[in-house]
């Protein structure tokens, strides 16, 4: 059976050298993965799309795959089959990932067991795919490194995507004061919709000033920052007393004064996914699962592509005017 299965063959994007979107190469030859011990093989339905994914693409983080590789972590769909030892899923159970070993931009894609969900059936496979890196992101950054506490504000600049949302659904679901920032309308409409109390537009030349009027001269306590390199410095001025930034998102440098940390005795604190521990992991899981269950996580999807248009999803997350949701590819 093996044998068969590894002669199989599907459409998965391969990169084969490090660059710009155009370096996303759709091939309809590549062979099916098959499982290992420990491992499922998954019909991939819907994967979403990271801007990590873009960074390592161009070369630029510090993580470089081997080339060639298949870039996507979070895949919804159906098991396929399971590797020896697995005993949580079976062939035909809908689930969703927080990570692949094989790829996610591909019509089937292999990942860790543990790794993989069970996917409710009130969401579809677009929203499953919404799902692993924004919301485990979102609470690693607010919980188990921005100490968020219940009655606290956060500030979340750049609320509009995946991760944003994510934080501002979990943040309002455990008492916190939630304030979001888009750069359209239609952003700032969806981020009420999804747990803000507030929205601000970022494109507005006064909104810090108005963030300010409403926090009060006490500041904002937490900040989950999704493009620091170019807000942290302002970051730094709406900060309460003891108040922290937790940088989920950057693109470049930026200059700060570090007197501005003294001042409130505040933090600058980075926030990776990839660094979490095993228990950090199963955290993040179970806040999840539970928040499926109990009603008030629910994915907001946004573009969607076909896995032909790969490459225009990666310049669309980069470049577009705003976001309004999670971008996913659909297969």
């Amino acid at each position: 059976v093996a044998m068969a299965a590894a002669r199989r063959v599907m459409r998965a994007v391969r990169v084969f050298e490090f660059g710009g979107p155009e370096v996303l190469k759709l091939q309809s030859d590549v062979l099916v993965p098959v499982p290992k011990e420990n491992q499922v093989l998954i019909k991939v339905h819907a994967c979403g799309v990271n801007p990590v994914e873009t960074y390592i693409r161009s070369g630029t983080y510090a993580r470089k795959p081997a080339l060639p590789y298949t870039p996507g972590s979070d895949v919804a769909g159906v098991i396929e089959g399971v590797g020896e030892h697995v005993t949580a899923f079976k062939k035909g159970d809908r689930v969703f990932t927080l990570e692949t070993v094989s790829g996610g931009y591909a019509e089937y894609a292999v990942a860790a067991a543990n790794r993989v969900f069970p996917l409710p059936d009130k969401l579809d496979f677009r929203q499953g795919a919404a799902i692993g890196v924004p919301y485990f992101t979102a609470y690693r950054a607010l919980f188990q490194k921005g100490c968020a506490k219940a009655g606290e504000s956060v500030l979340v600049h750049g609320a509009s995507g995946g991760v944003g949302l994510a934080a501002c659904q979990i943040a309002r679901a455990c008492g916190l004061k939630v304030l979001g920032t888009a750069g359209t309308e239609e952003g700032m409409n969806v981020i009420l919709r999804n747990g803000a109390h507030q929205a601000f537009n970022h494109r507005d030349p006064n909104y810090t000033e108005r963030i300010k009027e409403c926090t009060g001269p006490g500041g904002v306590d937490i900040i989950i920052e999704m493009l620091s390199n170019v807000n942290l410095d302002a970051d730094l001025q709406l900060l309460s007393c003891a108040g922290r930034v937790m940088v989920v998102g950057c693109r470049g440098r930026i200059e700060i004064n570090p007197r501005d940390t003294m001042s409130k005795e505040s933090s600058i604190i980075g926030v990776s996914l990839f660094l979490a521990t095993e228990e950090e992991r199963h955290e993040c899981a179970t806040a999840v699962l539970d928040g499926i269950e109990a009603g008030w996580l629910k994915p907001v999807v946004g573009l969607e592509y076909p896995l032909e248009k790969v490459a225009k999803a990666h310049e669309d997350i980069i470049c577009s005017s705003g976001a309004r949701g999670k971008m996913v590819l659909l297969l």
